[in-house]
């Protein structure tokens, strides 16, 4: 890398998440860092977008030496504001979401506000990586994330990015010296059954709790995701938002005819 590049760090969790603090000290290893983050926590928002509420930002003393603001809005607002108000439109060099207290395996992409800010970015022609640890908890060790963090952002940073332009990155919750390497793979077929767990409150209403379990359907010799955390590796998945079937358009031709 010849010049400092130009980083901007968001994720789901909120501005004030251990987790942001983690990635944003490996960032500014690399460049000028922009942070613009929700102001509360937005797990599971997906691709969510303010269109009803005016959005505000608030400058933040949260990260010496960082510029950086706190959104009302949705993992996306962050992105799109950062870009088209903070930024004026120009782009920077590299998007960076999470790291997130959570994994975002298989399905989880769809759901997760971490990789849909990722995304949003990748939309806009930013090369942009969703880093997620596999522990929920708020004192999640983020050591060996950020260890392995530091490595793919150089990779991204040192070879340009031409047709994986946002990548899932999954971070099992293993110490350094236990995680085996990392593994490119697929998407697994992994997803969730829920299960409602239906309660009574105290006016006697109804109400429920969503509960489940994470399924992995692929079978065992599958380069999944999934396999690839359960057996102590790093998962980088190169993913895209165009969700077209291609394979699926040649059957359909006949309804051109209809």
């Amino acid at each position: 890398m010849s010049e400092r590049k130009k980083i901007l760090v968001t994720n789901d969790d909120g501005i004030t998440a251990p987790g942001i603090a983690a990635l944003v000290e490996v960032a500014k290893e690399f460049g000028e860092v922009l942070v613009v983050a929700p102001d509360s926590p937005q797990s599971g928002q997906g691709h969510a977008i303010t269109i009803v509420d005016p959005l505000r930002l608030k400058k933040q003393d949260i990260f010496s030496g960082i510029e950086s603001y706190a959104c009302t809005g949705t993992p996306v607002d962050c992105v799109k504001l950062a870009k088209n108000v903070l930024l004026n439109d120009v782009k920077p060099d590299l998007c960076l979401s999470g790291i997130n207290h959570g994994g975002n395996a298989g399905i989880n992409i769809l759901y997760s506000g971490t990789m849909s800010a990722a995304m949003e970015a990748s939309i806009e022609g930013i090369p942009s990586i969703g880093f997620s640890l596999l522990n929920h908890t708020w004192k999640a060790d983020f050591s060996a994330s950020q260890e392995y963090a530091r490595k793919i952002i150089a990779a991204v940073l040192n070879k340009e990015l031409v047709e994986a332009k946002l990548l899932n990155v999954n971070i099992p919750d293993l110490p350094m010296s236990e995680i085996q390497g990392i593994k490119v793979c697929s998407q697994a077929n992994a997803r969730w059954v829920e299960d409602y767990k239906e309660g009574t409150d105290p006016r006697g209403g109804k109400y429920y709790w969503l509960a489940g379990n994470f399924v992995d359907s692929d079978p065992e010799n599958h380069g999944g995701d999934v396999r690839a955390l359960n057996t102590g590796y790093v998962s980088i998945v190169p993913s895209m938002y165009d969700l077209t079937r291609f394979e699926a358009i040649p059957e359909l031709k006949y309804m051109e005819s209809l």
